[in-house]
């Protein structure tokens, strides 16, 4: 018997990146995977590619569009007590000029999207008496970067969410988080096609490359798994060790100490 049997499970921004590598992944463990995704083609071609799946057209801000995928997914699957809310966009640029269309997309789709799923999903896996959710955070919810406030802020939005439905629907649901570091995912294209752009950022991070989509994928399988039964309300950050703390002098240290070490 496979891990995740006859379990229904949501993948949100499926067609994609940690999405697609998500809903794979719990597919290949006997889950009954939803591919949800606004980009309608990707999603049903996904579900085509991997066992026991289907495709579902829904973009995460249309609250109606959240509750149709939603019955939908009870009445094909009979179960709905696996959720990733994945679905997300970025951009960068200073503060000052964010303006509101884009303020209110970013919260629309990564917060208020995360939200609205978790609201629809919530009441079957009360019924069911059982439930994992797992919320696609960032690192940048932690410690944000220049020229992201907005996103930042909804993805900091994200972890207390995460950590709110964990306080008010346990025992019988957890609510976990990710927080992803630099991963090759659409998201990160721009780093992958400059790679001295990219290389800085390389040499920072200890594990010495960008994650993987199925990096992540394999974390949130196990917080979706009864591995992690008495793990909820936490973030785990899947960045190769980018956030952790650094003096801002490893480049120069790292001169000096080949200086030295050529001189004998």
């Amino acid at each position: 018997m496979s891990e995740f049997d006859g379990r229904g499970a949501i993948v949100t921004g499926g067609a994609s990146g940690i999405g697609a590598a998500t809903a794979a992944r719990l597919a290949a463990e006997g889950a009954l995977v939803a591919v949800v995704d606004r980009d309608a083609a990707g999603a049903f071609a996904l579900a085509e590619s991997i066992p026991n799946a289907i495709g579902i057209d829904c973009d995460v801000r249309d609250t109606a569009q959240i509750d149709a995928t939603v019955a939908q997914v009870v009445a094909e699957f009979g179960d709905c007590s696996l959720l990733v809310n994945n679905a997300g966009v970025g951009d960068l640029r200073p503060m000052h000029t964010v303006d509101d269309n884009l303020w209110h997309r970013l919260l629309d789709v990564n917060l208020t999207g995360t939200f609205s799923m978790m609201r629809a999903v919530l009441p079957h896996m009360l019924a069911a008496q059982r439930g994992a959710i797992v919320n696609n955070a960032s690192l940048s919810g932690l410690a944000p970067t220049r020229n992201e406030a907005a996103y930042s802020a909804a993805k900091a939005g994200v972890i207390a969410l995460t950590k709110s439905g964990a306080l008010e629907y346990g025992p019988h649901v957890r609510v976990n988080c990710v927080a992803p570091g630099f991963i090759s995912t659409p998201l990160t294209i721009a780093f992958q096609q400059m790679p001295d752009t990219f290389e800085p950022i390389r040499d920072s991070i200890p594990l010495q490359r960008m994650g993987t989509a199925e990096d992540v994928a394999e974390v949130i399988a196990f917080l979706c798994s009864e591995r992690a039964a008495y793990v909820t309300g936490q973030t785990l950050i899947v960045d190769g060790g980018l956030g952790l703390p650094q003096a801002g002098t490893d480049a120069a240290l790292a001169a000096l100490f080949a200086k030295f070490s050529a001189q004998g």
